[in-house]
């Protein structure tokens, strides 16, 4: 390979580019195409307000597969009075926020472009977006919304993230509605102080919204719309564990021994690795199985007191579903990813994306104080007449000032990538998940694994 096309500059396209600076053979040129001016950070990372912090312990932060205390140098670096301002004592874990780690992420990215120029591979970022990838010969070329032509390359990589959250209710135009929160520090500044706020969602991105609500000192009620009415898990103390059971190998075992997977083979990878604990099952399946059936509240307070608890399943689980999770999804049987899909699907997202205690604590004092409702989604939320929001039908239905969108976007392919596929075009991050229909948005874990893994097809 000697020219090589990255499409998507951040964190994917940061781990690539480590990966491919610490290879014996990089290739004679890259060239990052992002349009944004938040290069390296995406739109998870750019610069924001301080209560939007990065959503897991730093030891699983690193942008570097094989090195899980790269990120940790980084933050040791800086003396302990920069980790220590942002330490979430439960957690016992600093956690910044998220445009902070977006600085990690640049100077890895950086350092990264310096090694590939010392090996004498051209780096060019170019501020362009690419609107296509079509075959041309042996090689592929890109189209970008500033040169119709496009440039050829002969290597592709897809990382870029995801797209603008959908507008479920089809309030756009609609005074006081925000259609995308990020970055808060720009669209919380428009809400009023006393105003009663309606956020579509309950995932992470809900949680930033009210803990960022909290932290401007608002005083207005906030009311979480939700099909479920289901909070992420919260993470759990982590504890060092190198796993035997839920591996790769164990994964491709397992599909051999069998002839396919099953959720029920992962749940038997799972009950092995419990097992060399002397632990079982029956905690975590009663947890996942009261999914739902508890109040928002008191599940907060029961998983804030459990953070230190010796119990390993949960943490088993959330340490294998980033680096395994897409692995295992291109083995199991199409009947269970419908079940992923469908009955499981909201328990495995909030069970894969926990929130850090941190923020738990602040949206429990929030729920105890009455300033913040947990409520079903309606089936419809209309833009009243001289402003405001009905949130439902009939006479009934609540009302609010402002409405916040905290839908998860869904992963976008650029045109053309998918007929790219195998013929010099790979994935990385969400555009693997947006082409394989997993249901888990990756983490720095397991983007920074695919990213190794592509590096290494790619410089064989």
């Amino acid at each position: 390979m000697t020219r090589l096309g990255v499409i998507g500059g951040g964190a994917a396209a940061v781990s690539l580019l480590d990966a491919l600076s610490r290879t014996a053979r990089p290739p004679r040129s890259v060239t990052v195409f992002e349009p944004a001016a938040r290069r390296w950070r995406g739109r998870a990372y750019q610069r924001d307000l301080d209560s939007v912090r990065v959503n897991a312990p730093g030891s699983i932060m690193s942008a570097r597969h094989g090195d899980d205390d790269h990120y940790g140098r980084w933050l040791r670096q800086r003396g302990p009075e920069y980790s220590d301002r942002w330490l979430d004592d439960r957690l016992g874990s600093p956690l910044l926020p998220r445009g902070a780690y977006g600085d990690y992420l640049a100077d890895t990215a950086e350092a990264a472009v310096a090694r590939l120029r010392e090996a004498g591979c051209e780096v060019t970022v170019a501020a362009a977006r690419v609107t296509g990838v079509a075959a041309s010969g042996d090689r592929l070329r890109l189209r970008t919304d500033h040169d119709g032509r496009g440039l050829e390359v002969d290597r592709v990589v897809h990382g870029v993230g995801s797209g603008v959250p959908e507008d479920v209710y089809g309030l756009a135009g609609a005074p006081g509605f925000i259609a995308d929160p990020y970055p808060l520090a720009e669209t919380l500044r428009a809400v009023p102080e006393r105003a009663e706020v309606a956020v579509v969602g309950s995932g992470l991105t809900a949680v930033d919204i009210a803990v960022s609500l909290a932290a401007r000192g608002h005083r207005g009620g906030i009311t979480l719309l939700s099909r479920h009415r289901v909070l992420p898990y919260v993470w759990l103390r982590p504890v060092p564990v190198e796993p035997r059971w839920l591996t790769r190998e164990q994964l491709g075992g397992a599909a051999a021994r069998h002839g396919e997977l099953t959720l029920d083979h992962l749940t038997d990878l799972l009950r092995a690795e419990l097992a060399e604990h002397g632990q079982d099952l029956a905690q975590l399946t009663e947890e996942i199985l009261d999914t739902g059936r508890e109040e928002p509240g008191e599940r907060l307070r029961r998983q804030l007191k459990e953070g230190d608890s010796p119990y390993l399943g949960r943490r088993l689980l959330q340490a294998a579903v980033h680096p395994l999770g897409l692995p295992a999804w291109r083995l199991l049987t199409e009947r269970d990813r419908e079940r992923l899909r469908g009955p499981f699907g909201r328990t495995v997202t909030a069970l894969s994306s926990p929130m850090v205690p941190v923020n738990a604590a602040v949206l429990l004092d929030l729920l105890d104080s009455g300033r913040l409702t947990v409520a079903t989604a309606p089936d419809r939320v209309t833009a009243r007449p001289g402003g405001g929001f009905h949130l439902g039908s009939g006479t009934g239905a609540r009302t609010a000032d402002v409405v916040v969108n905290a839908v998860n976007p869904r992963p976008r392919l650029v045109p053309g990538a998918a007929a790219a596929a195998g013929r010099g075009l790979w994935f990385v991050g969400e555009a693997a998940v947006a082409r394989e229909g997993w249901i888990v948005t990756p983490g720095i874990p397991g983007v920074a694994a695919q990213a190794a893994a592509v590096a290494a097809e790619l410089t064989a």
